[in-house]
């Protein structure tokens, strides 16, 4: 699962960034990859939706990296399960 998660991630930042997938990788940050503040909120929403996930506003916050973005999402994940 760790895996599809890392995918689906970077393929959802390349799609809206318009980025080759290959180029991004876990280090990548979104200062690098030129997210600003705008893009971030889009991806978030991205996110929340693709994943079926709430992600709170801290959570939010902390993430400035592709894999700060996946290990957030590795974190909500089991508590969606939980709560089904």
């Amino acid at each position: 699962m760790a895996d599809d998660i890392d995918r689906k991630v970077i393929d959802l930042i390349a799609r809206k960034k318009n980025l080759d997938p290959a180029t991004l990788t876990l280090d990548s940050t979104f200062e690098r990859l030129g997210v600003d503040s705008l893009d971030a909120a889009d991806l978030l929403f991205t996110f929340e939706d693709d994943f079926g996930i709430v992600v709170p506003d801290e959570a939010a916050a902390s993430m400035k990296s592709v894999g700060q973005v996946v290990d957030g999402l590795r974190q909500l994940l089991p508590s969606r399960a939980e709560a089904d």
